[in-house]
């Protein structure tokens, strides 16, 4: 059911990322919809997880994420990471990724991202949770064009929110 929300999201049509993150050697990655930057000093940087995904489950006991900006050319990735759940798939396997020594795993077809540290988490009851980040470090390719949900066609996310963890 769409709402005036909805209508209204679907025509700022924000870029999409995909944040990364691991916690006792269980890795985690998914496609969010929900970030900006919050904080211009120190430079911070705030994403929302869905309570839905493994991401958020891992996410609860990391301190480091990376934060990937995916082109246009990279539709594929971008849906691989929305569209499945970690809780039953090896999202990294097959893929071509690095580790941090802080144990973040990062993308080596999404050389545009963030690297960043929690500040703080904040549960406010949605179904989402807001990860506050210090950015410590950024790496840019050359110009790119980021990749919107427009540009995404339809997808079926790997959890629905009603799966979510935690119910307000």
């Amino acid at each position: 059911m769409s709402t005036a929300l909805d209508d209204l999201m679907e025509s700022v049509d924000s870029p999409l990322i995909v944040v990364t993150t691991s916690a006792e050697g269980e890795r985690a990655g998914c496609l969010v919809g929900f970030h900006s930057q919050a904080s211009i000093d120190p430079e911070q940087y705030c994403f929302w997880l869905s309570k839905a995904n493994h991401t958020y489950r891992v996410a609860l006991r990391a301190d480091h994420f990376a934060v990937h900006f995916p082109t246009t050319a990279d539709r594929e990735l971008a849906r691989y990471f929305g569209s499945r759940s970690g809780s039953d798939t090896d999202k990294f396997a097959g893929l071509d990724f690095t580790v941090t020594e802080d144990g973040m795993p990062l993308l080596a077809d999404l050389p545009n991202r963030l690297l960043v540290e929690r500040v703080a988490m904040l549960d406010d009851g949605g179904d989402h949770i807001c990860t506050t980040a210090r950015v410590s470090s950024v790496e840019v390719a050359d110009g790119f064009t980021p990749l919107r949900p427009s540009q995404l066609g339809d997808l079926t996310p790997g959890h629905g929110n009603e799966e979510r963890a935690i119910r307000p």
